[in-house]
């Protein structure tokens, strides 16, 4: 199969959006994803975009996106930080999410920053089995903690 990785444009966010919402679908979060196109749009392509965001390419169809961001290490200064690494559902097991993971640490090379991060789920084994062959730390010791849109009105009321 051929595909080409390059950075997305404007036009790609309607289908990187549907491999959103088939990630979410995956990790049994169907109703997970409230972004629009619009929102993509307007955080990825404004004056100061919030995300930069690689595809995967075949016959005009966007088969794959990773979507990354810097962060900053009080300990180790700029990061970057990979949300999603995403594939079809259909186009898996053919090299393009280990392309689009290459093009992240060559990204992340270039810009000179000391970590990239991200965090996977225990129960998907492929993913977690490919990152430690490819050579990355899976910190057991740390809990991902987050406190959603409920919690934090919750919580302000409260404090």
């Amino acid at each position: 199969m051929e595909f080409t990785i390059r950075e997305a444009i404007k036009e790609d966010m309607p289908q990187v959006l549907d491999l959103i919402q088939e990630l979410a679908d995956f990790e049994k979060e169907p109703d997970a994803v409230d972004i629009k196109v619009e929102d993509l749009l307007r955080e990825g392509f404004g004056e100061q975009p919030l995300f930069h965001c690689f595809v995967a390419v075949s016959d005009t169809k966007i088969i794959g996106a990773a979507i990354v961001y810097y962060r900053f290490s009080t300990w180790k200064g700029r990061t970057i930080h990979l949300e999603d690494l995403i594939v079809k559902d259909s186009m898996r097991n053919k090299g393009i999410g280990k392309a689009l993971y290459t093009k992240v640490m060559k990204y992340a090379q270039e810009k000179g920053v000391k970590r990239v991060e991200w965090v996977v789920l225990d129960w998907n084994t492929n993913a977690v089995e490919f990152y430690e062959r490819s050579g990355a730390n899976l910190l057991k010791d740390w809990y991902l903690v987050q406190m959603d849109e409920k919690g934090l009105n919750a919580f302000i009321a409260r404090a």
